[in-house]
């Protein structure tokens, strides 16, 4: 199929190897970016990106920001503290974020894209990424194409093609175009095998439950899902 020429950001994760599946299909993929900047998983994660790229015959980048890990305060590096438990929506999950994560990296992958010739960067953001994370929100992602497509002049795109979709759905839509998710990573941890407590292994699990899927990852703990938190008073 015909299409855009872009370029996929991919983690390794379910989402963006499904996206990357996804992007094979309906545009033409110039290249794939992935970043090492410190977190405790990168070393389980990219390995998966890059093999994800190599079955596809794609070219595939891992840029490293070393400063990320250096100058940061979050828990997800290595340079910080332990990741929590819980739920993924639970507020102690903030420890988790590095700020202004996503507009980096996609300010380097938009010059790396108009630079390899593309017209569009896809990202797997999708509708359950919460409002935890604010450079996940929808008037960031809104700001952030803006400010990709004035800011090139090939006028790079932002595209979202999980957006309106759920974990559970992407998990049920990388079924149905034979993503292996076993070739994924989400704990946080990243220790040899899946935690199954933390807040990503938490989501992980219930994708696959809500989806109705066999779950082929091996996780340390398979007790009982912890309960999404109840709405924080509004003050």
């Amino acid at each position: 199929m015909g299409g855009m020429k872009v370029v996929v950001l991919c983690s390794g994760g379910m989402d963006s190897v499904a996206a990357l599946q996804w992007a094979q299909l309906h545009h033409v993929v110039a290249a794939v970016i992935s970043f090492d900047y410190g977190a405790k998983h990168n070393p389980r994660e990219l390995p998966f990106a890059a093999a994800a790229a190599a079955r596809l015959g794609l070219r595939h980048e891992i840029v490293k920001l070393d400063f990320v890990n250096r100058l940061f305060a979050s828990d997800l590096l290595t340079s910080g503290g332990d990741i929590p438990d819980g739920h993924y929506e639970a507020a102690n999950m903030k420890q988790t974020v590095v700020p202004f994560r996503n507009a980096i990296m996609l300010s380097v992958a938009t010059g790396f894209a108009e630079s390899v010739g593309a017209e569009g960067l896809i990202i797997a953001a999708h509708g359950g990424d919460h409002a935890i994370y604010p450079d996940c929100r929808e008037e960031f992602m809104q700001a952030m194409g803006e400010t990709m497509r004035l800011g090139t002049y090939a006028g790079i795109q932002l595209l979202r093609p999980f957006i309106t979709l759920t974990k559970a759905e992407i998990a049920a839509e990388g079924a149905r175009l034979g993503v292996d998710f076993s070739k994924t990573w989400s704990c946080y941890k990243g220790a040899a095998i899946h935690c199954g407590t933390c807040g990503t292994c938490v989501e992980r699990r219930e994708a696959f439950i809500h989806a109705g899927l066999s779950d082929p990852t091996a996780y340390t703990d398979t007790g009982p899902l912890p309960l999404k938190p109840a709405p924080a008073a509004s003050a």
